[in-house]
């Protein structure tokens, strides 16, 4: 029976996309099965926003508490192929990505 595939989604400013990428890279993440496509991505521009709210307790590493933030950011998307290789994608992604707070999404892939 084949592994269970993934999808992975996240967004970063573009500075440490390449670092970030290359960490989850590290896990095995982005390979396809069998092993003839490996650093597999997709990569999409976009500009994402927050409000670092006052009182909170928050420290943002790109803008300032109270005031709405815009970044240009990248939105990026990896294959995961099992469980495990998934799961040390996601803690590699938190390790590398600068924000307090990292916005990404895990998805299981069915194949019909």
């Amino acid at each position: 029976m084949a592994q269970q595939r993934y999808k992975l989604i996240f967004y970063t400013p573009l500075p440490p996309c390449e670092t970030i990428k290359s960490a989850i890279f590290a896990t095995g993440a982005g390979t396809f099965p069998g092993g003839k496509y490996s650093h597999c991505a997709f990569e999409s521009l976009g500009t994402g926003q927050f409000l670092p709210v006052e009182g909170s307790g928050a420290n943002p590493n790109i803008g300032e508490v109270g005031k709405v933030e815009r970044v240009e950011e990248k939105r990026v998307e990896i294959m995961c192929v099992g469980e495990e290789v998934v799961r040390r994608a996601v803690e590699a992604l938190k390790r590398e990505h600068p924000y307090e707070e990292v916005a990404y999404e895990v998805y299981k892939m069915e194949d019909f």
